[in-house]
């Protein structure tokens, strides 16, 4: 069970007596932390809600409310927020006296008091008090989900919303959202104003859910190796009435075609798809996503080495130039799609 469901199942009165929200997934963090406040009927103006932001408040005013009775009913909820002592940030904000009173506390807590942390980062697996959470609180982290993990609650969320999803709605939902938890869930928030029930379709995830800037570079891409230059036109005219700048474009259509040549090289080599999304993981220094080198293997299969040498020289040219002020940057960005159109693209 993910953390999401776990803290569904939580309500005020089933409270532990220590609960600590962290995680390096900062966005499922984020919505961790709104959940787990509204399970509990969070009221900044309820009495016997205490809520302290340690970054603001020194621990030594939060520490006299943690460790009093509770006064206005026979339990109360303290929050500590921002407890990045917890974590492997490099800020903190108790001192070593202070962290050796609260680690007293956590031994030793008070009866009526129901303690929230909230730690937004990965958890430091070292310290000492760390080592004591995670011996004796409840403890829901915010880490990145297994692709199946996502499916699962995506389809249960949709379930409990009295939606189901066609065969590859779902598979077309996680790629608009590039399998993250935080995205998924707002563009599920899309699709439940869009559509109040029934079945969900790639056409209403097509419909409802807005573009991004990389679905757009998606299909500026597609009709540039199509060659379909009135097309080419008419999507860059739209970027830029949005505010895209032409720099920002090329960053991310460089990117496009880098990713191309570099599924290309690897397949070459008689890679699998899983030793290139190693191999390209380990390269960038971060996971890459199984399906963008799915589609890129897909997307590049007929393209030619040297074609795509060529279009990562056309692009790059093009950054420097516009850089360094040779001309306007709009008719540069436009010479070098045409020069890239203009390539023999397919392999002999």
């Amino acid at each position: 069970m993910i953390a999401m469901e776990e803290i569904e199942k939580l309500s005020l009165k089933g409270l532990p007596p220590i609960s600590l929200v962290a995680g390096e997934d900062l966005g499922q963090y984020s919505q961790l932390k709104d959940l787990l406040l509204r399970q509990i009927g969070y009221d900044p103006a309820d009495l016997n809600m205490a809520y302290f932001d340690l970054s603001d408040v020194p621990y030594s005013t939060a520490a006299m409310d943690l460790e009093s009775l509770s006064f206005f009913a026979e339990e109360k909820v303290v929050i500590l927020d921002q407890f990045l002592d917890l974590t492997t940030a490099k800020k903190s904000y108790l001192s070593d006296k202070e962290l050796k009173q609260f680690e007293a506390y956590v031994e030793n807590p008070v009866d009526t008091t129901r303690l929230i942390i909230f730690a937004p980062g990965k958890l430091d697996g070292r310290s000492r008090l760390v080592k004591l959470l995670k011996r004796d609180v409840r403890i829901f982290e915010a880490n990145p989900l297994k692709e199946n993990e996502l499916r699962t609650y995506l389809q249960e969320y949709a379930k409990n919303h009295a939606l189901h999803f066609e065969a590859e709605a779902l598979e077309a939902l996680l790629v608009k959202s590039n399998f993250d938890f935080s995205d998924s869930l707002k563009n599920m928030s899309f699709l439940e104003t869009y559509k109040k029930q029934g079945l969900i379709t790639v056409e209403d995830i097509q419909e409802a859910i807005p573009k991004t800037l990389q679905d757009n570079i998606f299909d500026l891409t597609k009709l540039i190796l199509n060659r379909q230059v009135d097309a080419v036109r008419d999507l860059v005219r739209d970027l830029r009435l949005q505010g895209e700048d032409d720099v920002k474009l090329i960053a991310v259509i460089l990117g496009q075609f880098r990713m191309f040549l570099q599924v290309n090289l690897l397949a070459k080599q008689g890679k699998t798809e899983q030793d290139i999304v190693q191999e390209l993981s380990d390269l960038m220094g971060r996971k890459i996503n199984p399906y963008q080198v799915k589609f890129a293997l897909r997307d590049s299969s007929s393209l030619s080495l040297h074609f795509l040498q060529k279009a990562l020289i056309h692009l790059i040219e093009t950054d420097y130039q516009i850089k360094q002020g040779v001309f306007d940057k709009e008719y540069l960005f436009e010479v070098a799609l045409l020069k890239i159109m203009t390539n023999q693209k397919t392999k002999a």
